[in-house]
């Protein structure tokens, strides 16, 4: 059975009092119609209600079983949305800078497109165009499944990262695990060390050595370490 969470990170210039799992990123430009970019304006593009509302609005109605209705495996999956909202307060120009696929990107840019309209941004006195850009990050576990990292579905470049697997009643003895890119190897005391040259994402599988039978998949998100 999965467990799945919708992580909101909003991109918003206020600062925002939130449930730990939700972090703000930084505000995106504000653009007018014309393609001029300003950096500050007197009012910035906003749902209506503010921040908490724009929150509860996408906790609401989000369906977080997306991904794993539509075979997704367990991992974190950071999906990015870009929508402009023009001077009558419309959206438009919804688009997807993500393709995780699983129907995450579709979810997203469906509960975008039936906000309504919003408040737009005032630059000079009078509503402009303005660029918004929206990430969520869908985030499935699965009961009797744990393959982790030291941050959670996360792996660096170039350094030797402690993968730890563990599957109900299967000994990590008789566990193989591969990785998409990269390399893993099995240390003595039964963790794996996954090491991966590349940023992007990786997915790591759990076989059964015996019947080379599947027993779980998991995506990670790879790095550049710092």
């Amino acid at each position: 059975m999965y467990i799945n969470k919708v992580l909101l990170p909003i991109c918003l210039l206020s600062a925002l009092t939130l449930p730990a799992q939700v972090t703000p990123t930084s505000a995106p430009d504000t653009v007018l119609a014309d393609g001029r970019v300003f950096t500050k304006v007197e009012v910035e593009a906003d749902f209506p209600g503010g921040p908490s509302a724009w929150v509860s609005y996408l906790r609401k109605n989000l369906n977080p079983n997306v991904p794993s209705d539509n075979g997704a495996p367990i991992g974190r999956y950071k999906v990015v949305a870009k929508f402009a909202v023009d001077p009558d307060g419309s959206l438009s120009d919804i688009s997807m800078e993500t393709n995780f696929g699983y129907g995450m990107e579709k979810e997203v840019m469906r509960i975008i497109q039936k906000s309504g309209k919003w408040t737009p941004a005032i630059k000079d006195g009078k509503p402009i165009k303005a660029y918004r850009r929206q990430p969520v990050t869908f985030q499935l576990e699965e009961d009797g499944v744990e393959i982790t990292s030291e941050v959670p579905f996360t792996i660096f470049t170039g350094t030797d990262n402690i993968i730890n697997v563990n599957i109900r009643r299967v000994k990590n003895s008789n566990l193989t695990v591969t990785i998409s890119k990269g390399t893993i190897t099995q240390t003595e005391d039964g963790r794996f060390i996954a090491r991966v040259n590349e940023p992007g994402y990786v997915t790591i599988t759990v076989n059964n050595r015996k019947n080379n039978s599947e027993l779980g998949i998991a995506s990670f998100e790879v790095k550049a370490k710092k």
